[in-house]
């Protein structure tokens, strides 16, 4: 039994109450994120609307967690990698220098590697808007806001055009799901 199923069958099972939070803990799951989230609501039987807000908070909530600790974690590399070089260097550690971690400094498997060339490739062609828009077409909304926080790229900026692109993503596969089953009806 895959993922969705067990959500769609949980759905099923709860009160009408808990339903928008299991569509919003669709919505937090990398490649389910909100158009899933919403998807799974929408056919359990869920108001499109409430489906589509809970699938859209669950996402973003998750989105901004990780967007807050990408940066705090690339914050501490590159203040640690800062100080060993200013104190190997001799000279005395500022708060607010911007030396970057060096290239060489990770390790990576090759899984991730192509994956962080393709979001580079993708971030040198589109920024952080077009990043964000196209984002879930290649990636899940989940690594790209990760990706991009962990290059240095503003926390505001990326939760703006995170939150536009989870909205504009999960609204039209909500419109295109009731759509279809208003057609079908």
């Amino acid at each position: 039994m895959d993922l969705v199923e067990i959500l769609q069958n949980l759905l099923g099972q709860v009160p009408e109450l808990v339903q928008p939070l299991i569509v919003a803990v669709a919505g937090a799951i990398p490649f389910i994120e909100g158009e899933g989230g919403v998807a799974i609501g929408i056919l359990g039987g869920i108001n499109p609307v409430v489906a589509a807000i809970a699938a859209m908070a669950g996402n973003f909530l998750v989105v901004t967690v990780l967007v807050l600790l990408g940066s705090g974690a690339r914050n501490a590399v590159v203040t640690r990698h800062r100080e060993k070089v200013l104190t190997r260097d001799g000279a005395p550690a500022r708060a607010g220098s911007t030396l970057e971690v060096p290239p060489g400094a990770r390790s990576d498997d090759t899984r991730s590697a192509a994956r962080r060339a393709k979001f580079q490739r993708a971030y040198e062609r589109y920024g952080v808007p077009g990043v964000s828009l196209l984002g879930p077409l290649l990636l899940p909304t989940h690594f790209t806001a990760t990706m991009l926080a962990a290059s240095g790229v503003g926390k505001a900026r990326i939760l703006i055009w995170q939150a536009i692109a989870i909205i504009a993503w999960t609204t039209l596969t909500a419109l295109v799901i009731s759509g279809v089953l208003g057609a079908v009806r």
